[in-house]
């Protein structure tokens, strides 16, 4: 290597930023913590990690995440790191423009989701975010729009038509996979149907949807986090960690189907939870349910035979 190539190199630089997606439940929503970039669009905590002063990125993460939104963080994990060439990618800090960005990912679960988080932070829905990911009720009303615009950009090109026609289900035969949040959205953004994609490469949005785009790539790293967290739904008995200590078995299949974006089939949730013996009846019935009072649960969470704790079945409505 040239020394000119070496100082262009490092003249370019690079900065890693750390970004957050905090996701709890409220009201029957799953929810995302948000604040807001120095443009006012919406985004998730992020910021820089500096290695002079920074021990860890977890380290880092907890404390600017606290010092955003005022909200302390539990239980995190890491995600994935993003550096795409060519996309808007989290500004963590000024700096020059040659400097590439790169952030890594976070996802963290809490049950304790305060009205008002402080600061500059709100609850944001994820489904709001990300409104063809709502299943819950059949097609959600934005496919009436979506599915016309995806066809209109597959055109003859057999290889996006299918596609297409396989992530959003937009034929019969083809079966809704809940867990490909990513991989819909980043299809979107090819087809140029969200405002991330109009943003980057500096043309109008076309069809407008009723979604909400963010600032820089936080869509897409919600976007990941969310299809990290529905699949785990079925390995990890992460659910609990977005639930109250006690709760009744239909607050618990109404917070899945929040997560999963789906319709569950009562009995079948019902029994998997009981096979999967994750659950135990407290003896304590709750009148909060609107009918008959309903009895309360606490998550067991321990596999007698020392293993991890299994996730659940979602079965969906037929």
């Amino acid at each position: 290597m040239t020394q000119g190539a070496a100082t262009q190199g490092n003249e370019q630089g690079v900065r890693i930023g750390l970004s957050a997606v905090v996701i709890a439940l409220r009201a029957g929503q799953a929810v995302v913590l948000t604040t807001h970039a120095a443009d006012g669009a919406p985004a998730l905590p992020f910021g820089p990690f500096d290695p002079a002063r920074d021990r860890t990125f977890e380290l880092a993460l907890r404390a600017f995440v606290t010092q955003q939104t005022g909200f302390p963080l539990g239980f995190v994990e890491q995600l994935y790191t993003f550096g795409d060439a060519g996309r808007a990618s989290p500004r963590a800090t000024p700096g020059p423009e040659r400097a590439r960005e790169v952030s890594v990912g976070y996802l963290a679960l809490t049950a304790d989701a305060p009205e008002a988080p402080g600061l500059d932070a709100a609850w944001t829905p994820v489904f709001d975010i990300f409104p063809w990911e709502d299943w819950r009720d059949g097609p959600p009303p934005v496919m009436t729009t979506l599915s016309p615009a995806l066809r209109a950009w597959a055109a003859d090109d057999a290889r996006r038509l299918g596609r297409a026609e396989t992530l959003f289900a937009l034929t019969p035969d083809r079966r809704w996979n809940e867990e490909r949040v990513l991989e819909r959205y980043e299809l979107l953004y090819e087809a140029g149907l969200v405002a991330e994609s109009a943003r980057d490469h500096d043309r109008p949005a076309s069809p407008p949807l009723s979604d909400m785009p963010m600032a820089s790539d936080h869509r897409r790293i919600v976007a990941t986090a969310l299809g990290r967290l529905r699949s785990k739904l079925k390995y990890r008995p992460v659910l609990f960690d977005l639930t109250p200590d006690t709760f009744t078995l239909s607050a618990l299949q109404a917070a899945a189907e929040a997560v999963a974006g789906l319709s569950l089939h009562k009995q079948n949730f019902r029994r998997g939870v009981e096979r999967a013996g994750l659950v135990q009846a407290t003896g304590v019935f709750s009148s909060d349910t609107g009918g008959r009072p309903a009895e309360l649960f606490r998550f067991v969470g321990v596999d007698p035979l020392g293993g991890p704790a299994p996730g659940l079945t979602l079965p969906g409505q037929r």
